[in-house]
């Protein structure tokens, strides 16, 4: 007999056992499938952490069941966590259905129900892995579908395309679905070391107690990317840094890093006291844009494949924010981000105030990809007979170790799993998303209403000359911290 996926899943709607859950991924001949979900599903199937689940990938592409298997058994091989085998292989296979739809015609869902009711698929977890502008298709076609309203649905960002996009999407879904249901995913919540700054900072008297203005100079929050747009540019040349990174992903770092400790340690007190940092970031209106955003596009993006010939997409964004409340007054939040630069990096950088104008300042960084781990540069006196102060480090690797590589859960397979348990933990919340959407915006509208260059950068430099401007004012702690 061959082995089921083991899912223990607990109660769901009241006092009713799921034990035949059906994941439905829209967009299953995606990037997002074939590198994240597929390999995540692979990753806890191995592992054993699932049971009774049948997971349907819906596509476009004419694929049977033993065609489909084909294509995705090399990203499996490539993306997966843990060891591949193909006896492990071939019984995952065994749980998918593939299903070859147009979900952009609403007559099509018709089909799709009698295909479930076929199977006798009721309980449903539907996971939308494309583009923003067809979540409404979607949702509108799931209507035809018995029972879809009682099941749960997982967006991708961008949450929509602009604010009034995306509020008209979530009165749409939480109208359907119920506000419970709809899973805001945000795959950089799921990551290891995000999920390690609450540790970090609070259980750490050293950190905790001197976290605020009086002793940090300025946070950094970089996300660097060596990768252009590949072939995302139509996705891509919608969205743009802002609304591709800034806008969800740093955003949600920086309200975990600036947010107040929490009395209970309850999701909801964590969201509540996330979305007080955004909505402290100091207005828009009080900040003069130059000295607050630079954008910049690298060569040649206007050749990329799908993107329009006379683009004005930003591929980076450099920030100087600024949390208007007593623990962050005066303190810059810096966050930078883009494309085709000269390294894949993701960390945040505090820099704390210097003890004296000629000695290096403590660091503290939070390295979160590609190596995981936590570096802190602290003062030391020089060995010998001399008195001069000079530096010292230490540095943690996390991921260097392979049984913490091994044992580490990829993001999406923590926030997969969560969604099968009901467990809303370290997804977005729409009031953040809000949030988040209204202050992008107006940052962007401003920049353009001030007639604010795109900046050309070359690709794999730095980025665009005029950051270092920005940035300048901390430009040595920058360079000496990264």
């Amino acid at each position: 007999m061959k082995e089921l996926i083991r899912w223990d899943l607990s109660t769901m709607h009241g006092d009713m056992i799921m034990n035949d859950l059906t994941l439905t991924i829209f967009g299953g001949t995606g990037d997002l499938t074939y590198r994240k979900l597929l390999p995540a599903l692979y990753n806890l199937y191995v592992s054993k952490q699932v049971v009774n689940i049948r997971i349907v990938i819906v596509g476009r592409r004419a694929y049977d069941h033993e065609s489909y298997c084909e294509v995705i058994k090399p990203w499996i091989k490539q993306f997966v966590r843990l060891p591949y085998r193909d006896q492990a292989f071939q019984m995952f296979c065994d749980q998918l259905s593939y299903y070859q739809m147009d979900f952009t015609d609403e007559q099509a869902y018709l089909p799709l129900q009698a295909f479930y009711q076929k199977h006798q698929m009721n309980h449903h977890i539907f996971y939308l892995a494309v583009a923003p502008r067809f979540f409404d298709i979607i949702a509108k076609g799931l209507h035809h579908v018995t029972n879809a309203n009682m099941g749960s649905v997982v967006i991708e960002k961008p949450f929509g395309e602009d604010l009034i996009s995306a509020k008209a999407l979530n009165k749409e879904l939480e109208a359907f679905f119920t506000k419970d249901r709809v899973y805001h995913i945000d795959h950089y919540l799921g990551k290891e070391m995000v999920r390690n700054i609450q540790a970090i900072r609070f259980t750490n008297p050293i950190f905790s107690n001197i976290w605020s203005h009086e002793y940090i100079e300025h946070v950094q929050i970089n996300a660097m990317e060596e990768v252009g747009v590949e072939n995302r540019g139509s996705y891509y040349d919608h969205s743009g840094a802002l609304k591709d990174m800034v806008q969800n992903h740093l955003f949600q770092i920086l309200s975990i890093i600036a947010m107040e400790p929490m009395n209970l340690y309850t999701r909801d007190e964590m969201h509540a006291r996330q979305l007080q940092v955004l909505k402290h970031l100091r207005p828009v209106s009080n900040l003069n844009i130059e000295d607050t955003m630079v954008l910049g596009q690298y060569f040649d993006y206007q050749k990329e494949p799908s993107v329009a010939s006379d683009s004005q997409t930003e591929t980076y964004a450099a920030l100087r924010l600024f949390i208007d409340n007593q623990r962050w007054q005066d303190t810059p939040f810096y966050i930078r981000t883009g494309k085709k630069l000269d390294r894949r990096e993701m960390e945040v950088i505090i820099t704390f105030k210097r003890v004296m104008p000629d000695v290096d300042p403590n660091i503290l960084i939070i390295k979160i990809q590609p190596n995981e781990g936590v570096y802190v540069r602290f003062n030391i006196k020089k060995p010998g007979n001399s008195e001069d102060i000079v530096p010292a480090s230490m540095d943690f690797c996390q991921s260097c170790l392979d049984i913490n590589r091994i044992n580490t859960p990829e993001a999406y397979e923590r926030l997969l799993l969560a969604v099968m348990q009901q467990d809303s933990s370290w997804f977005s919340k729409w009031d953040q998303i809000e949030a988040s959407w209204q202050y992008v915006e107006e940052l962007k509208q401003r920049y353009h209403k001030e007639n604010l260059p795109i900046y050309d950068y070359l690709s794999y430099s730095s980025g665009p000359q005029a950051a270092d401007v920005l940035l300048s004012k901390h430009q040595h702690a920058w360079q000496k911290s990264s």
